[in-house]
Formats: C-alpha cells, sequence, structure tokens
C-alpha cells in the first residue's frame, strides 16, 4: 500500500536515492548537490548473479489496478517510476543523501548554485528500441511548465526554474535563486518520459490525465500484461545494465485488504511485503524462519483539515486546536499501530531522525506535549458544541489499511467527549485520492513522502503553490494551507546555510503549532516485510541502501536492481 505519498511526490520533496549495495562494491558519491557527482554507483556495478526467478510483491492498495503507468500522475506513478521510468540520479534519504547516478552519469552546478548541468549516460535506450537522448530530458521537464498539474515538486511556479535545454548528452537546468534543495525533487524524484511518445496523440494533449497503459520507459522492467487483478512486470531485456535485473518476472496483486496480504505474506506465497501486519511476530515472523521485518520511520500520518472557508467547521482555528488538544497520539499509535510506529508530535518534525530540528520547549509552551482534553471541551464549547450536542464531521480513509482504521477508532473515540461525532469513511484508494486532491473533504486520512530534511515534508504539505482551489487538484498542499510568511520560509531555505535552514525549519514548525494546518498523529514508517527463502539481496538496517516499501519510489528500483533468486544460481 502506499501509505504514504512517497511517489506522488512532494513538492520539491521526496525521496532520493541510494547508493551502496549488498554484495557488491560502491564509488557512490555523498555530495549532497553542492558539487559535481561521480559516476558510477552501487546499483550500477556490473551484475553480479545470474538472471532468472520471480518474485511477488504484497503491498495493499485498496482497490484493483487501473492499469494506468502515467508518471505524471501521483493516483498511479508508484507503479511506473522505478519499474518503468527513472529519474536521473537516485538519492538515498536512509545514507544521508548518498546519490548513484541513473540516467545521468554526472552532473556540476554552478558555483552559485542557479544552474547545474547534467551529462546524460550513453547507451540507454527506450524499452521500444528507441535511443535515450538528453532531448528527452529536457522535453520531460517542457512537460512539467507546460502543463503545471504534471509539475509535482512545484520546480517551475515554486523552486525558481527558469529554463531546461539540451545541447548535444548535456542538459542545463537554470534557477533564478540557488537551488541546492531541489535537486532531491527534479534529479531523484522525476521520472524521465520519452519524448517520441509524450509529444503525440493524446499523451501531448492530456499528459497529466493520459493513461499511459503500455509505457515505454528506460527501466528495468516492461508491464506485460496488466490486468485489474494483476500486474506483471517482466525483465526488460534492453536494459542499459548488462546481466539485470536479476529476476525475470515480477508479479503485483491486487490487494483489497491487509488481511489476505498478510497471509500470503506468512506463507511465502508473497516475498515483498510493505504494510501493516498486527501482532507481527505471531502472525509472521514466527511463521517461519525466512521471514523478516525491518521498517524504517521517515515521516507523518495524520489527520488533514479541510482549511477552505467552504468548509465553516474545519476551516475554523478552534476545532482544529481542539482536535489536536483532545487525541492520545501514544494510545494511537500502541493500539492502532500495535506500537509498530512511535507517536508523532505536532511540530510535524519526525524524531529522532530529525532531532536537531525539532523544538521540544516550543511544544510544552504550546500545549501539544500531552493531551488537554478539558482545553479541548472549553473551545469547543465556546462554539456551541458538546457531548450532548457535537460537531458531527467525517473523515475519509483508504479503504483495506485496517491499521489506520483501529487508529481512526480510538481517535472517534477520544473525540466523542470532548463534542465531536467523528465518522470514518473508507474509500477506494483511487476514490480518496480524488476527493483529497480536489479538496472534497472536512478532514482525512493520509501521510505524505518526506525527504533528506523536515523541510521537504513540511513544504509539500503547507506551501501554497502546492495547493489549489476547491475543485481543482492540488499536488501536495491538499488542506489549502495558505500563509505568505511560511511561503517566505520556504523561499529562504535555498539560500540558507545549515544554521539557518534548521532555524527555518523550527519556524515552520511553529506555524504548524500555531494554526495547526495538519494534526499529525504517528510516525510514518517504511513498512518492509521480507522473505530469504529463495530471494537475496533485501536492504536491511546494517545496509539501508534503499527506503525498503514497494511503494517508495525511485527507491523500488534500487531494489530490483539488487534482488535476486538464490535457485537461479544454480
Amino acid at each position: 500500500m502506499r501509505r504514504t505519498m512517497i511517489a506522488a511526490a512532494v513538492a520539491v520533496s521526496a525521496s532520493l536515492l541510494a547508493a551502496g549495495c549488498s554484495g557488491s562494491t560502491t564509488t557512490t558519491t555523498t555530495d549532497n548537490g553542492t558539487g559535481s557527482g561521480t559516476k558510477e554507483a552501487g546499483s550500477t556495478d556490473k551484475a553480479s548473479h545470474q538472471q532468472g526467478g520471480s518474485l511477488t510483491i504484497a503491498n495493499v492498495q485498496g482497490q484493483t489496478w487501473t492499469c494506468q503507468f502515467n508518471p505524471f500522475n501521483p493516483a498511479v506513478n508508484s507503479v511506473a517510476l522505478g519499474f518503468v521510468y527513472e529519474p536521473l540520479v537516485y538519492v538515498n534519504l536512509l545514507q544521508d543523501q548518498k546519490e548513484t547516478p541513473m540516467l545521468a552519469s554526472s552532473y556540476q552546478w554552478a558555483a552559485d548554485k542557479k544552474s547545474i548541468v547534467f551529462t546524460v549516460r550513453s547507451g540507454v535506450k527506450w524499452s521500444d528500441g528507441q535511443p535515450f537522448t538528453a532531448e528527452d530530458v529536457a522535453y520531460t521537464f517542457d512537460v512539467m511548465k507546460r502543463v503545471p498539474s504534471t509539475d509535482l515538486y512545484s520546480l517551475w511556479t515554486g523552486a525558481g526554474l527558469k529554463s531546461v535545454t539540451a545541447a548535444g548528452d548535456k542538459v542545463t537546468l537554470t534557477f533564478g535563486q540557488a537551488a541546492g534543495p531541489y535537486f532531491f525533487n527534479f534529479a531523484n524524484q522525476v521520472g524521465i518520459v520519452p519524448k517520441h511518445v509524450f509529444s503525440t496523440g493524446p499523451a501531448a494533449e492530456h499528459p497529466d490525465t493520459w493513461a499511459d497503459p503500455k509505457p515505454v520507459g528506460t527501466g528495468p522492467y516492461t508491464v506485460d500484461p496488466c490486468s485489474a487483478n494483476n500486474i506483471q512486470y517482466v525483465a526488460n531485456p534492453g536494459y542499459w545494465q548488462p546481466g539485470k535485473p536479476y529476476l525475470s518476472k515480477l508479479q503485483y496483486p491486487a490487494y483489497l485488504d491487509n488481511g489476505p496480504a498478510n497471509l500470503d505474506l506468512a506463507g511465502g506465497k508473497a516475498q515483498w511485503g510493505s504494510q501493516f501486519i498486527p501482532n507481527i511476530a505471531a502472525l509472521y515472523l514466527n511463521k517461519s524462519k525466512e521471514n523478516h521485518t525491518w521498517s524504517p520511520p521517515v515521516t507523518n500520518v495524520g489527520i488533514v483539515p479541510n482549511l477552505d472557508p467552504s468548509r465553516p467547521a474545519t476551516s475554523k482555528l478552534a476545532v482544529r486546536q481542539a482536535i489536536a488538544l483532545a487525541i492520545d497520539r501514544q494510545r494511537i499509535a500502541l493500539i492502532g499501530e500495535g506500537g509498530q510506529q512511535p507517536a508523532a508530535n505536532q511540530t510535524g518534525i519526525v524524531v529522532p531522525t530529525f532531532q536537531k530540528y525539532y523544538d521540544r520547549a516550543a511544544v510544552a509552551a504550546a500545549g501539544y506535549d500531552k493531551p488537554n482534553p478539558d482545553k479541548a471541551k472549553g473551545l469547543l464549547a465556546g462554539l456551541g458544541y458538546t457531548e450532548a450536542n457535537p460537531l458531527k464531521l467525517t473523515i475519509i480513509t483508504i479503504t483495506g489499511y485496517t491499521d489506520w482504521d483501529a487508529s481512526l477508532a480510538v481517535v472517534k473515540q477520544q473525540l466523542k467527549p470532548v463534542g465531536i461525532d467523528l465518522t470514518v469513511s473508507d474509500l477506494a484508494q483511487q476514490t480518496f485520492d480524488d476527493r483529497l486532491y480536489n479538496g472534497d473533504f472536512d478532514l482525512a486520512y493520509y501521510g505524505q513522502a518526506g525527504g533528506p530534511t523536515p523541510y521537504y515534508e513540511l513544504r509539500q504539505m503547507l506551501y501554497s503553490k502546492n495547493s489549489a482551489p476547491i475543485g481543482k487538484p492540488a499536488s501536495f498542499n491538499y488542506g489549502r494551507y495558505l500563509d505568505p510568511e511560511v511561503d517566505a520560509l520556504f523561499d529562504q531555505y535555498p539560500a540558507a546555510d545549515d544554521a539557518g535552514q534548521v532555524d527555518i525549519v523550527k519556524k515552520v514548525g511553529a506555524a504548524m503549532l500555531r494554526d495547526i494546518p495538519i494534526i499529525p498523529t504517528t510516525e510514518s514508517v517504511n513498512w518492509f516485510q521480507y522473505n530469504t527463502a529463495d530471494i537475496a539481496g533485501w536492504p536491511t538496517e546494517s545496509d539501508p541502501y534503499a527506503q525498503p516499501a514497494a511503494f517508495n519510489v525511485p527507491d523500488v528500483e534500487q531494489l530490483l536492481l539488487h534482488l535476486y533468486s538464490k535457485s537461479a544460481q544454480k
């Protein structure tokens, strides 16, 4: 399941690259977008295993597959990026922004960080046999300029991108300001598309909504076939890394609920899981010595209030304050997530991962360091609501996410005595996405992708240029939070030094305490279960070469370039 919209985009934030793979050497750079990159890295090392074997992924979506693979569409790009489409560079959030050059073999920043020149990799072909060129890269970014809804990271509207030009094997991106922090987004999160496909017919007319049912990519796999119940990926015979990927086929069944997926994982029918398993020791780990888990925390899950004035209740600060004060995050983490996810805090800073950005004293001073149902009750009473005369609110969530259902049952229970009658509405993933993006909700339960610092997740959620009018799809700011002062902080971040960036993030955290635009409940882990009976090469806590969940893009590609079948080696 795609528990956080990592793939979908994080408005100038999102996933990075990883390097250092198990069983191989690496020369991955740790430049972090501050200088020039190297030409080779771990996942691009020479093949060291035989090809063959197959893998089944268990990742609940809550609906059947739409068989759409448009990388510009955040609702479906988690089955396209990393599998079929590739970024220029991969950046690993779990390894201090280690980089692995992918479609770009190297890059060079200008001294003022206002321009960057990529050298595209030679010898790469699209899966239809056409050569990959710098023109494809420039065209991809031009689409994002021409059709703003495809600019998922607000590169043109918020990051100051001014032009993208191609000459020979070079692509130059020019910005109106220092653009170092956006490297993560434009180099790592944008899947490069073929100009010869996207410049004609319906793809050219509607690049944001075109289904792209038979995707043509440079990545390690192609789709063959796709049905509502299963996506089968087969190894791309023309992939630019000879001998890779190692696994010949991937099966990606459409699971509507955690239950069947968890049973398939426990029995070994599926080998790669990315979802919540209740009582995981008894129901998964103890079922086989080959079953393992490692789920690192990276972002937040929380309640997204709709702040648009058309929503008279949730646009009121007192209502949002009451919700934030009434909930007991520790109990939500313990009961809803079975203790497998830690409690979040109101600043949205994930700790201890990003401890230096967290202002514990500010949280305590604002009164959000512990539940305060009495204060919440007083705020709602001031608006005329009591337990006997409650404010009725509905929160939308995704059907099949049983841990979210359990968490929301706790939230509902906690809100009732303070004067809120909460209705939980489980929706199919596509319906949920449509209502979330277009602002058709009072409250939504959701989590977004993160990045190498809290700036990325916060910018996604709060930057006004990631929002949109009600009825039009927002890229990330689904709650429609608008604050010029917070926008200015995000705009100042790229040119600030390290201490300045920490100070900026703390000020944004203060806005989270002041305005309650989002109400984090638990920190979101990268759910990951894996079986080693036949498949090897998995990332581990000691070798975190990529975020391990199948919903993490483009990280998923790094796993696909490392995993191999033991039986195929005989």
